[in-house]
């Protein structure tokens, strides 16, 4: 495996803790939806405002009425498609929204961001359409960038989320330097993406030196001995049913979280595309966490940093065809590099999956 300095760019990156504006959330099933019954939308969101407000817009190709609910009330009716705007909702952690169309299962929806004072990463992994037309489960797995920075309040939140276990992916310096702070309860499980590689810590000089850098690193995601140890440990959590709402994250909540939402996703069937579009929206929950790092560095220097904050479609996919070059399949990948078999897979779809 060739030298990167992936390692430098990890430890570079701090998470902030400023909130953002969240880009819409994807259609999410409800989790006591009936998987015996066709979930008719193809797409859903819900976006939440700063004044309080949600705009949700829905596809449900075929059906003639939707109602939409939020707290057993209905708060807005319409037809096969849908774009409304809902406000004067009473306050609460994060607002649900059941979309029940007049035929078929209903999806249970909120916004992906989890709105937290010590992070700005912090959202659902579930919520996605898979290729033949079930969804994940939404609420049930997270994923995040740091933890070190989260108040008694953010804490006091994680517990009624449910948060059950906290897989730490980032490296010894890391955890060492910025600790978790979870609620009480909480197994904590390290799984190091960089334990034990030999991987240096140099920075690059040059732009198109940092994409390399990138680009090297999302394939040792995938080929790494330690990061395959790392993400086999986060699978098999995932696939453990007593211990839903895990949650995992690194420093930035975007590379090695990235990949190992990446991995899950495309293992449950979701479309390349709906992968690359979750993986792309940590540009749009850390932009201004980005904006005010590369604020305070030389023009020059910033050229050079900032593809170390991006998340790109070619380091995505350098990964996908690591994949490729290495096991041939992605199936491949996940049983001789994750060692998920067929069974384990079929387990896993059957309780992230509904519809």
């Amino acid at each position: 495996m060739k030298k990167i300095a992936l390692a430098g760019a990890a430890l570079a990156l701090t998470a902030a803790s400023a909130s953002l504006t969240a880009p819409a959330a994807s259609a999410a099933p409800a989790g006591h939806a009936s998987s015996g019954h066709r979930i008719p939308f193809t797409a859903a969101t819900v976006t939440a405002a700063d004044d309080g407000s949600y705009h949700l817009v829905w596809k449900a190709p075929g059906v003639r009425s939707v109602t939409i609910r939020a707290a057993g009330h209905v708060v807005a009716r319409g037809g096969a498609t849908g774009d409304v705007t809902v406000k004067g909702l009473r306050a609460a952690d994060r607002q649900w929204f059941d979309f029940v169309p007049e035929r078929g299962g209903s999806l249970h929806l909120a916004d992906r961001l989890i709105k937290l004072d010590g992070t700005t990463n912090f959202r659902d992994a579930g919520g996605y359409r898979t290729g033949d037309g079930h969804w994940v489960r939404m609420g049930e797995i997270y994923r995040s960038d740091a933890l070190n920075n989260l108040t008694a309040a953010d804490a006091a939140k994680l517990r009624r989320l449910g948060i059950r276990a906290d897989y730490d992916l980032r490296t010894a310096s890391e955890r060492a330097s910025a600790p978790d702070v979870v609620p009480s309860g909480v197994r904590y499980h390290v799984a190091d993406v960089l334990a034990g590689s030999d991987m240096t810590t140099t920075m690059p000089t040059t732009p198109e030196a940092a994409v390399q850098m990138m680009v090297d690193g999302e394939k040792f995601m995938v080929s790494g001995a330690t990061a395959r140890t790392a993400y086999r440990s986060v699978l098999a959590g995932v696939a453990d049913r007593h211990g839903y709402g895990v949650l995992y994250h690194c420093t930035a909540g975007k590379d090695r979280t990235g990949w190992s939402s990446a991995a899950l996703l495309t293992a449950l069937g979701v479309p390349r595309a709906t992968v690359t579009a979750d993986y792309l929206a940590s540009n749009n929950y850390r932009a201004s966490a980005n904006a005010a790092a590369l604020a305070q560095l030389p023009p020059a220097q910033a050229a050079v940093y900032k593809p170390l904050l991006d998340v790109r479609t070619e380091y995505l996919n350098s990964g996908f065809d690591e994949v490729a070059d290495t096991y041939g399949t992605f199936g491949a990948y996940l049983k001789r590099g994750l060692g998920v078999d067929g069974r384990e897979l079929r387990d896993l779809k059957r309780e992230l999956l509904v519809g």
